[in-house]
């Protein structure tokens, strides 16, 4: 038997190299066919060039579908829904709880309010002689350590963002006391982190003289505690399935509330929203994803970011709170031209209405899997286009794949070994 060819991943200029370079070593090491690398090489929506600017080493481009969530009113306007996603029913989920919600509010549909876009700068400072002493001699300075920090961006200032306040928080670490200091930015409608990251650049060396230490951490958090959204609805139990249905939705709720392990699926059904929104338009949906999972857990106990219950006149209510940190100008936002087209859908100019729409597409999303739950079961609409994925596995083409999907769905078995038998009875049709 031969033996396997030693393989390097030690490849000395590899990001200097072209894409055509780049893709034949992949090829190479990967055994790919031609086929394969012709996919690679097929980029769709995004220039080359521009993914090159993006991110480093490419090789390529990945396409998830770009699907329209419909029906949504949210502070009485409406709204068409620009959502990136792979698992299916969770558009359709989407608006058809937005179409439930249309009438909630008094007509007003989903109401929400972002707060200030308030980001949160760290420095930190360890080797401190006198932490306590320290911390105060920075808030005593803490207009000359703003004034410095605006310096960096007075294009910002002059927008009315910048710093704006300083906090100060002395923590135990392994490794010692930690002095950390928080520059509060107001970043308007960019997500911020370019920005604050320069500011807290800026800013460390003075610190460091006056508190005597060293600076370790110079960066942006991403807990956005003061970048807060709110959704919330009160509807009548009639636009919703009725009474019953409402009451097992709060039911649902309050074991999320309840069991840590109901919880975390809880959220993540808020997340299908959120995330699906926020790769359609280009945003950190990472640092989206950390900071929210983190709020949820503020308590010390991971709970729910949304809770639903029954009020005391019998409507149905939901209410979400998360921090979001989004932007409209700046990073891959302007750079992604898809991303472009959704802003445009959505006809946002603002960071904070931006996240409005955001917040209150997680609270349907998450009434939407609560409603499906308490009633019918999630499966239903997710194995109907999972029959489909599995049949397009197969190999079905065109017409095909409904047909065989049909099948498997009638017969309850879905599978690639049941959708391969469909699929070559009717090649011999």
């Amino acid at each position: 038997m031969q033996a396997d060819i030693i393989r390097c991943s030690r490849l000395p200029g590899f990001h200097k190299m072209t894409i055509d370079e780049k893709i034949n070593i992949v090829k190479s090491w990967a055994n790919l066919s031609d086929d394969e690398v012709k996919l690679l090489k097929t980029f769709g929506n995004l220039d080359p060039k521009i993914a090159e600017a993006m991110v480093e080493n490419v090789i390529g481009a990945m396409s998830y579908p770009l699907g329209i969530a419909t029906n949504f009113r949210v502070n009485g306007k409406d709204y068409l829904v620009p959502m990136v996603l792979e698992e299916p029913s969770v558009i359709a989920a989407a608006s058809n709880a937005a179409k439930m919600l249309r009438e909630a509010n008094d007509g007003n549909g989903i109401r929400a309010e972002a707060s200030k876009q308030l980001m949160i700068g760290q420095i930190h400072l360890m080797k401190v002689p006198s932490p306590h002493s320290a911390a105060m001699e920075i808030i005593n300075r803490k207009e000359e350590l703003l004034d410095l920090a605006n310096s960096t961006s007075q294009t910002l200032v002059k927008l009315g963002g910048g710093a704006k306040d300083i906090e100060v928080r002395i923590i135990e670490t392994k490794r010692g006391v930690c002095l950390a200091v928080h520059l509060i930015i107001d970043v308007i409608d960019a997500m911020g982190a370019n920005i604050v990251n320069t500011m807290t650049e800026a800013v460390a060396p003075y610190l460091e003289r006056i508190a005597g230490g060293e600076a370790r951490l110079r960066i942006l958090s991403n807990y956005a505690i003061y970048r807060l959204a709110k959704a919330w609805v009160r509807v009548d139990p009639e636009h919703v399935g009725g009474r019953e249905v409402a009451e097992k939705v709060a039911d649902a709720s309050a074991i999320a509330e309840a069991d840590v392990f109901r919880a975390v699926t809880h959220n993540k059904g808020i997340m299908n929203g959120i995330i699906a929104v926020a790769l359609a338009t280009a945003q950190d949906h990472r640092a989206i994803e950390a900071g929210a999972h983190a709020y949820a857990a503020r308590s010390g106990i991971y709970k729910p970011l949304s809770t639903w219950d029954i009020d005391a006149h019998g409507y149905l209510t939901g209410v979400l709170e998360v921090p979001l940190q989004v932007g409209t100008v700046g990073g891959a936002i302007k750079t992604h031209p898809i991303a472009q087209i959704a802003l445009k859908i959505l006809g946002v100019k603002t960071a904070r209405e931006l996240a409005e729409i955001m917040a209150a597409v997680g609270l349907a999303q998450n009434f939407a899997a609560l409603k499906a739950l308490v009633t019918t079961g999630i499966q239903l609409g997710h194995m109907k286009l999972h029959a489909k994925n599995i049949a397009i596995a197969a190999g079905a083409r065109g017409e095909l794949i409904d047909i065989i999907a049909e099948e498997m769905i009638k017969e309850g078995r879905i599978s690639f070994s049941k959708a391969v038998e469909l699929l070559k009875k009717y090649l011999k049709q």
